[in-house]
């Protein structure tokens, strides 16, 4: 799990997170949390992993760690990126269309809460399975249109808008899936951590 939200508090939410997912599976996580945007921490660790979940904010790794992880993801191995992850690094900000198949495009204003619902057609996806409508309070992000090859799973709803919050896609072989959501409070959400517990186990193909 690599960390750098600091916004959405990202370390703390991935803790809850782990303790979540290896009290439910046999599943053995290592968070690497960067300290502030220019952070160069080594990203050794992804090499061995089975399944990459980047939840950070403009990192500005460059380099030979950048590098690592661009290879990662050309490697077309399992990703399941987190709300800021389709800003992830400041120096690879096309890892948002090119690898989650996202379109990131700011968001709209804080305030509204955010109703997640199901696209018809979706229902009976591993990634949903056990998952019922949510709410979020984190602003709604600007993701229209997602690329061509993605398969929808969640909208999120508010007065002003409706946009993709949720889908997943294939990356040269790999399975990717990312989701929009990722406030603080959407990791107090049992449905939003099954959520995620099931897009883990559906990028390995478990």
């Amino acid at each position: 799990m690599l960390s750098g939200s600091f916004e959405y508090d990202s370390d703390d939410s991935l803790a809850i997170f782990k303790d979540h997912i290896e009290r439910a599976h046999k599943i053995d996580c290592t968070i690497v949390a960067f300290q502030s945007e220019d952070d160069h921490r080594s990203l050794e660790l992804i090499d061995d992993t089975d399944v990459l979940m980047v939840f950070t904010r403009r990192i500005n790794t460059i380099g030979l760690e950048l590098d690592r992880f661009k290879r990662y993801c050309q490697q077309g191995r399992p990703i399941v990126g987190v709300r800021t992850a389709s800003h992830a690094f400041q120096n690879w900000l096309d890892f948002d269309r090119e690898i989650l198949g996202g379109n990131y495009g700011n968001h709209y204003g804080e305030g509204p809460t955010v109703g997640v619902q199901i696209v018809p057609g979706a229902y009976g996806h591993p990634v949903l399975q056990g998952i019922t409508d949510l709410e979020s309070k984190g602003s709604l992000y600007r993701n229209t249109p997602i690329l061509d090859d993605t398969t929808l799973l969640l909208n999120g709803i508010t007065d002003e808008a409706s946009e993709p919050v949720a889908w997943t896609r294939t990356n040269r072989g790999g399975r990717v899936f990312y989701t929009s959501l990722g406030h603080q409070d959407d990791f107090r959400d049992e449905h939003f951590l099954r959520l995620l517990t099931n897009a883990v186990l559906w990028v390995v193909g478990v």
